[in-house]
C-alpha cells in the first residue's frame, strides 16, 4: 500500500535519546519483535501490504540491489553494476557462491525469470509497471546479469531496490506466499496465524558474521496497549511499527524503566483517501471542502502530540524531491461556502471506514470526523478488518473514505494509475510521470515529481494529514536496529543484545 531519484540523498537522524556509545556486537540470542496485523501470506511480489516488506525485506528475501538504513542504494545479490552511456543497458556483476534457503544455488537464470514475470502484466506481480521499460533481460559472461532497456530509465535501480523486486526460486513461486524460501541473512522457520512468525539465522549466508541473532520473533499484535504492557514486562524486546507517541514519550521522560527509544524519519504519508470515482467525492468543489475543514495542525498537535509534520501533498520531508504547496488551507468558514456552490448547503452524509490494526489512522480519522462534522459532513465512522480493509477497499475500490499511512518510498506513480483505489484519471499528471521514468538528469525528474505533486494538491485527490516520524522502543540491551525507515523494514541483520 500500501511507492526519488536513482539514490536517495542521506537521511539524518531525527532524534534519539537514552543512547551511549553502543558496546561492539556479539553474536547468538533471539530478539522478540511486535507488529501490528497478519500479512496476506509473505511474498511481497503477490501482495503490497507493508506488513509483508516489515518482515521479509532483506531478513529472508534480497534482490540485486537494496536499500540500506540511510536510504542508499547499496550491493545485495549483485555485487556491482554498470550504467552504458545512453542509459538503456544496466549489467549486474553476481555475487558467487550464493544459495537459496532450500539449498539450491542462486544462479542469472533465477534472475531473468524473476523478472520476465515481473514485466508481465498478466503474472500477478504487484507492480509490473516498474518493470515496463524492460526490453529483455539475458545471462550474460562472468555471472552477469544485462538488462537491456527500451528507452533510458531513471527510475529503475529504485525499483529494484524494493521489496517488489525480491528473487526467489522461480520453480517455487507458488508457495512463496505460505513457505517464503530467499537467500537472505535469515530463514523462515515457523507461522501461526494471528501469534507469531519465527527466523532463524541463516548459517550459509554470504557476509560472514551477519547475522549476529540465532533467532527472531515477530508477534503479531494488534493492540498497541498490549503491546506496550508486554515490552514493559520483558516480554517484547522492541516495538517498531506503529509505537503509539503517548507511549514514547512516556519512554523519553524515563517513566519506563529498561527501555529506550528513538525518534527518525520515515517517508509515512497519513493519507485521507477520497474515492474520486464516487458521487459526492467526484465533485472537485466537494474535496476541496473537505481539504479546508480540516485542522491538520490540530490534528499533529492532538493525536500526535506534537509529534509529525502537517503535509499537503503525497511526499516527505525525507524525499528529496519534496515539497508543501497547500492550496487549500484549512478555513471552515471557505469550506462550507464551497460546498454550498457544489450544491450541498446542508451538507451530506458519507461513510468512512477506518482500519482496524492501526491506531495513528484510527485516532486522527476520528478526529477528522469531528471536524467535518463542524461544516455539516456527517462521517459515518465505521472499523474495517484489516483482510477486508485490503480485499474490499484497496484491492477492490469500494468505500467513500478512508485513512491509511502510504508508506513505500517515492510512490506518487500511484497517481498514474486511475485503476488504483483513489479512482483518480488525470492524463496529464501520467504523462508527467512517464517523463519523470524517462528523465535522465535529476533535476529533470525531481522537477516532474514537483509537478505532479502540485497538480494532484490542486486536485484535492485526496487530504493528505500529517508524515509522521519513525518511533521505536526498544529494551536497553538491544542494539543495532533502524532508527529511521527509508523504506517499511524492520531489518534486524545487524541487531545483537548486548550482555
Amino acid at each position: 500500500m500500501k511507492r526519488v531519484l536513482l539514490v536517495l540523498a542521506a537521511i539524518s537522524l531525527v532524534g534519539t535519546f537514552a543512547l551511549a556509545a553502543d558496546p561492539p556486537p556479539r553474536s547468538g540470542g533471539t530478539v522478540t519483535v511486535a507488529i501490528t496485523a497478519d500479512p496476506p501470506g509473505w511474498d511481497p511480489t503477490a501482495s503490497t501490504s507493508q506488513e509483508i516488506a516489515r518482515v521479509m525485506y532483506h531478513n529472508v528475501y534480497e534482490g540485486l540491489v537494496r536499500l540500506d538504513r540511510q536510504g542508499k542504494i547499496v550491493p545485495a545479490l549483485a555485487k556491482s553494476w554498470t550504467v552504458s552511456p545512453d542509459g538503456k543497458t544496466l549489467t549486474f556483476q553476481l555475487r558467487d557462491g550464493v544459495t537459496f534457503h532450500d539449498g539450491t544455488p542462486f544462479t542469472a537464470d533465477d534472475v531473468v525469470k524473476t523478472f520476465q514475470r515481473a514485466k508481465d502484466k498478466n503474472s500477478g506481480h504487484t507492480h509490473p509497471e516498474y518493470y515496463a521499460s524492460i526490453d529483455t533481460i539475458e545471462a550474460g559472461p562472468g555471472n552477469t546479469v544485462v538488462f537491456h532497456l527500451s528507452e533510458p530509465n531513471s527510475s529503475l535501480l529504485f525499483n529494484l531496490a524494493r521489496p517488489d523486486s525480491i528473487i526467489y526460486p522461480p520453480s517455487e513461486a507458488a508457495t512463496q506466499r505460505s513457505h517464503p524460501i530467499g537467500t537472505g541473512p535469515f530463514e523462515f522457520a515457523s507461522y501461526v496465524p494471528g501469534s507469531e512468525v519465527v527466523l532463524v539465522r541463516n548459517p550459509q549466508y554470504y557476509i560472514p558474521g551477519e547475522p549476529y541473532l540465532d533467532k527472531v520473533v515477530f508477534k503479531i499484535m494488534p493492540d498497541p496497549n498490549t503491546r506496550f504492557a508486554a515490552l514493559q514486562a520483558g516480554d517484547l524486546d522492541m516495538i517498531a511499527s506503529s509505537l503509539p507517541p503517548e507511549q514514547y514519550l512516556q519512554i523519553e521522560k524515563g517513566a519506563v524503566p529498561g527501555v529506550k527509544g528513538t525518534e527518525g524519519t520515515a517517508t509515512t504519508e497519513i493519507t485521507l483517501a477520497l474515492n474520486n470515482a464516487r458521487p459526492p467525492l467526484n465533485n472537485k468543489l466537494v474535496r476541496e471542502a473537505i481539504t479546508m475543514a480540516i485542522d491538520k495542525q490540530a490534528i499533529v498537535k492532538g493525536a500526535m502530540f506534537g509529534l509529525g509534520t502537517v503535509i499537503s501533498t503525497h511526499m516527505t520531508p525525507a524525499e528529496p524531491y519534496y515539497i508543501n504547496p497547500d492550496p487549500y488551507p484549512y478555513d471552515p468558514a471557505k469550506a462550507k461556502q464551497l460546498l454550498a456552490e457544489a450544491g450541498y448547503p446542508n451538507g451530506f452524509k458519507i461513510k468512512f471506514e477506518l482500519p482496524q490494526p492501526y491506531p495513528i489512522e484510527r485516532r486522527t480519522g476520528e478526529v477528522i470526523a469531528q471536524q467535518l462534522k463542524q461544516v455539516g459532513i456527517d462521517a459515518q465512522v465505521s472499523v474495517v478488518e484489516w483482510t477486508t480493509w485490503l480485499k474490499r477497499i484497496f484491492l477492490g475500490g469500494d468505500y467513500d473514505m478512508t485513512i491509511i499511512g502510504h508508506s513505500e518510498p517515492r510512490d506518487i506513480g500511484i497517481y498514474g494509475n486511475p485503476n488504483y483505489y483513489f479512482h483518480y484519471d488525470n492524463p496529464v499528471v501520467q504523462n508527467l510521470l512517464r517523463q519523470a521514468e524517462a528523465a535522465t538528469s535529476p533535476a529533470v525528474q525531481t522537477a516532474d515529481y514537483q509537478e505532479v505533486g502540485r497538480i494532484i494538491a490542486e486536485d484535492a485527490v485526496n487530504v493528505w494529514i500529517f508524515s509522521p516520524p519513525y518511533l521505536v522502543a526498544a529494551r536497553n540491551d538491544i542494539y543495532g536496529f533502524w532508527t529511521n525507515q527509508p523504506t517499511p523494514a524492520i531489518d534486524m541483520t545487524r541487531v545483537y543484545r548486548a550482555p
